[in-house]
């Protein structure tokens, strides 16, 4: 014979004290597993350009930066934010910093001075154009 029971979880601390650690566990929870992600990144190999997107929710326009050194292209973004809420007898502050950068090496056919960039709705778009390169070389070679 089964039976289906539900259990409640034994917390370490009485329900008195969840109000109290309430910031750290909002922290913990949410804040270190934000701090820890790396975006995704797609890439679509076009006939005459590479598409490059990445999702990037939650950053504005300016807390991006994208590089190009070489053929090493870095993009990177951070955001720092401040909570506070006052109520009668405390005052609570909260700090949150999310950062994130990610390198990757351009492929030769990349003309580096042609990349351009958009941002729409937490998504970042790059358009890398392929340098114009003659697919096929003919001529003769004569022999000496």
């Amino acid at each position: 014979m089964a039976t289906n029971t539900l259990a409640k979880k034994r917390d370490f601390l009485p329900s008195s004290f969840d109000d109290f650690f309430k910031p750290w566990n909002e922290w913990f929870e949410t804040g270190f597993k934000r701090m820890l992600t790396i975006p995704a990144v797609n890439v679509a190999d076009k006939k005459d350009y590479y598409e490059v997107s990445m999702a990037v929710p939650g950053f504005k326009k300016d807390d991006l930066n994208i590089d190009v050194d070489e053929n090493l292209m870095t993009i990177s973004a951070a955001d720092e934010a401040e909570k506070e809420d006052k109520d009668e007898g405390y005052t609570r502050k909260e700090y949150n910093y999310s950062s994130f950068s990610r390198s990757f090496s351009l492929p030769q056919d990349v003309s580096k001075e042609k990349i351009t960039a958009t941002y729409t709705d937490g998504i970042l778009c790059l358009r890398l154009p392929k340098k114009d390169v003659s697919k096929s070389t003919t001529g003769k070679i004569t022999v000496d």
